[in-house]
């Protein structure tokens, strides 16, 4: 079953055209990855999907009402003042959420010690989990998380992945936006590869190496961009 889609979008800001007939689908308790520089289109894209942009041309289509999304944006729009249990509490009468559910979701991205901690005093990694937390509160079956490891050291980076694993093990739909070719190659079932607002590539992340791999060594998604683009996703 189809979750997230979109089939000939385009998006401009004035003169400057940022999505150029951008067509693709994802399926149902996959992760889905779009892998691009920065300044591709991928956090246009996810505003479109969420609804906080409206397209110029195309359509779009995410099978979950607004209740049941979940997103995480590169700015995570944490309240740094309150603590991480007073963070989730402001969500909970909007979506009917139990104080049990609230806890729960702190131990589930590993914060449940520090529940009663200022935000302001996590660390980069502990925020972006926190971030997720939120993101997750409510049980969405399509969550979009923007560069969720962006400026992580590796071992941080590393639980994340393995808790955006745990989430589509519990059967969420994950969109997943990145520039990072390993992180994208461990975690998505399908990507596409965004250059300045059009895919130029799609498929598994084996597939499409393997489709450039013509002497047949190692090829990683960082080479076949460059191939494909001559640049590279930083």
């Amino acid at each position: 079953m189809i979750s997230v889609s979109m089939k000939n979008v385009g998006k401009s800001f004035g003169s400057h055209a940022v999505l150029k007939d951008v067509t693709f689908e994802t399926k149902e308790g996959e992760i889905f990855g779009m892998l691009g520089p920065s300044g591709a289109g991928k956090t246009t894209i996810i505003n479109i999907l969420t609804k906080q942009l409206a397209p110029d041309s195309g359509k779009c289509h995410v099978s979950a009402t607004s209740n049941e999304i979940g997103l995480m944006l590169d700015e995570d729009g944490l309240y740094s003042r309150l603590s991480c249990l007073d963070n989730l509490i402001v969500f909970e009468d909007i979506y009917g959420i139990s104080r049990k559910r609230t806890n729960e979701t702190l131990e589930r991205v590993g914060l449940g010690g520090s529940a009663n901690k200022p935000v302001s005093q996590l660390s980069k990694g502990m925020r972006q989990r926190m971030a997720i937390a939120r993101a997750v509160l409510h049980n969405p079956k399509v969550i979009f998380l923007d560069e969720p490891t962006s400026a992580l050291d590796p071992v941080t980076a590393r639980g994340i992945h393995e808790l955006i694993n745990d989430l589509r093990e519990q059967g969420a739909t994950i969109f997943l936006t990145t520039h990072n070719m390993e992180e994208a190659s461990n975690l998505c079932d399908q990507i596409v590869l965004l250059h300045k607002g059009t895919i130029v590539e799609r498929g598994t992340p084996r597939d499409i190496c393997n489709r450039y791999n013509a002497v047949k060594t190692v090829m990683d998604l960082e080479s076949v961009f460059v191939q494909l683009t001559g640049e590279g996703l930083q």
